[in-house]
């Protein structure tokens, strides 16, 4: 089955074909030429919603949305849903995370997790997308750590795996992570 990843993200193109069914095909939406939609939600949910029903209206294809980001408690909640954009225009992974440390200097309470929603649209105007979602936990390191993975990575300290989540090998991420929860939960909802 041919479907349209909502993203132009390659790295995350990556990590959710790892996950998903041998038989489906995961194209990104800008090799099929469509435009990324401002995304003017105010949730997680909101925003894949957002994104898979344009691509989906778009190509005419199934389509497949992520939208996460990382929640820092001290920072209530921030930078969430504007993790990929957190320090403005052009915001790239090293400027977002320069960024985090400097907020987070001088806080002790580094506990923070990842979320992922990802939503699955069977058609441009399906009235019941199938909505999963997933949330890993960990802790905001005071400076990076590891070169797997992308965005936050460098910085998520896992406890229980005495590492980061960039130091983790890719399979082991795709296993325990945020967006491998979310897709494990959307797997069992299209098997069911």
């Amino acid at each position: 089955m041919k479907i349209v990843l909502a993203s132009g993200n390659q790295k995350k193109l990556k990590e959710l074909a790892a996950v998903l069914p041998e038989n489906w095909q995961l194209t990104d939406q800008a090799s099929l030429g469509v435009a990324e939609p401002e995304e003017t939600g105010l949730t997680f949910v909101e925003n894949a919603l957002i994104k898979a029903r344009n691509a989906a209206v778009t190509t005419g294809l199934p389509a497949l949305a992520d939208d996460s980001g990382l929640c820092v408690d001290a920072l209530g909640g921030a930078p969430g849903i504007y993790s990929s954009r957190f320090s403005g225009p052009g915001a790239t992974d090293s400027s977002n995370n320069q960024l985090l440390l400097e907020k987070m200097t001088g806080v002790s309470e580094r506990a923070a997790h990842f979320f992922c929603c990802i939503v699955f649209l069977r058609h441009a105007e399906d009235p019941e997308p199938l909505i999963a979602q997933g949330r890993w936990h960990g802790t905001i390191l005071t400076a990076p750590r590891g070169d797997n993975g992308f965005g936050y990575d460098p910085l998520f300290w896992l406890a229980e795996h005495e590492c980061s989540s960039a130091e983790l090998a890719p399979e082991r991420k795709n296993q325990i992570s945020h967006r491998g929860m979310a897709m494990q939960h959307l797997q069992a909802m299209l098997t069911s």
